[in-house]
């Protein structure tokens, strides 16, 4: 699990980039891009959008079924431990969302797992099913939706850039007051949208949720000829299906496909992301993947550490925090930035890992879980 959430951190942070970066707006306050941005940006949003947050819920829903298995063997009850580690996060949320970033998803996370609780003692099979029902159900939205916004929407203007957007290049390049500001309005905008796409959090969390009553993520070694067979099915899916959004989203359809294209994403990013997880799996148990697995869970161990602290760094470069650079680069800069970062954060996580037991969020979360000192 922490080769997995290591390995998730880099997908997470190159999506929040592009969001906390901005648009790369001109000398004339129109967004510009340049081949080398479109391109990124394209790869970025076919590759990265839309998997990484479903690996982390997943994820997420498997440590569920770990963190009852341990207040059970230590004869604690497991619901006012559950509540406590869920009113942590929730504040962690809070005030990741409020000062750095207004895309957290971990008050959604908080929020969700009451409905992950309640559900703790459906069998596995029930789990997949209503995971599978609740996916199509967000695609069915997205896709309805997407239709009449491109048969009733009248195209975009190219170059053109909303008085809303030039406002917020405004606002995100001014003090920290107007930051957290334009913070509150993002967190209001989206809210709609956010309560959507955590349906979709929750299917991923029955999904596992189920693994981990399975305890599929243990001797993964062994399942190796199964492990290469979902991988063969779920790659050209998902690759697919990654290549139809970034089509909508990116171009060179118009913005008017925009959902059309998320509604694609929702069904076929679970396959994309089964496939890294295989794919990831099969090289950990090779010999030059054990020392990436070595690298990985240094840093997976201190995953909401590294989490948070993405969104400092970013928030610190690229708005009136720090430098203020909010708009003035393009996708290609600020994901070759992203890789100087996440190789940084590996180089740490693998420092911390071997001198210390847990990341300071890691340690103030499980304080919070036990009531006491861990």
């Amino acid at each position: 699990m922490d080769v997995l959430r290591g390995f998730a951190l880099l997908g997470i942070l190159l999506v929040n980039a592009q969001n906390m970066a901005g648009p790369h707006m001109g000398e004339g306050g129109a967004p510009v891009a340049s081949w080398a941005d479109d391109t990124v940006a394209w790869l970025v949003t076919a590759l990265a959008s839309g998997k990484f947050y479903l690996l982390f819920s997943f994820l997420f829903g498997y440590s569920f079924t770990l963190q009852r298995a341990s207040a059970e063997r230590a004869g604690a009850s497991f619901a006012p431990r559950h509540l406590r580690r869920l009113g942590c996060l929730f504040l962690l949320g809070l005030a990741h969302a409020v000062l750095l970033y207004p895309g957290d998803v971990l008050t959604i996370y908080a929020v969700l797992s009451l409905v992950l609780f309640a559900l703790r003692d459906i069998t596995p099979r029930t789990a997949v099913r209503i995971a599978a029902c609740l996916v199509v159900g967000v695609a069915v939205c997205l896709l309805v939706w997407g239709l009449l916004m491109v048969t009733l929407a009248e195209p975009p203007r190219p170059g053109a850039a909303s008085a809303a957007l030039r406002d917020l290049v405004s606002a995100y390049r001014g003090d920290p007051g107007s930051v957290v500001a334009a913070n509150l309005r993002q967190l209001h905008s989206t809210l709609s949208w956010n309560a959507l796409y955590g349906v979709d959090m929750l299917a991923a969390f029955l999904a596992g949720l189920a693994a981990g009553r399975r305890g599929l993520l243990t001797g993964t070694g062994a399942h190796r000829a199964r492990m290469v067979r979902i991988l063969a099915v779920t790659l050209p899916v998902g690759l697919v299906g990654g290549v139809v959004m970034a089509v909508c989203r990116k171009g060179p359809l118009d913005a008017r496909w925009y959902d059309v294209g998320s509604a694609v994403g929702v069904l076929t990013a679970p396959a994309l992301t089964a496939a890294y997880v295989c794919g990831l799996l099969l090289l950990v148990h090779t010999g030059p993947g054990t020392r990436v697995a070595d690298v990985l869970s240094g840093s997976g161990r201190l995953a909401l550490t590294h989490y948070l602290s993405q969104s400092l760094v970013m928030a610190l470069v690229f708005t009136g925090y720090g430098l203020g650079l909010y708009g003035r680069y393009g996708a290609a800069v600020v994901v070759a930035g992203c890789f100087v970062l996440y190789g940084a954060q590996l180089a740490l996580g693998t420092w911390m890992s071997r001198r210390f037991r847990y990341g300071p969020v890691e340690w103030l979360l499980r304080a919070a879980t036990l009531a006491r000192r861990p």
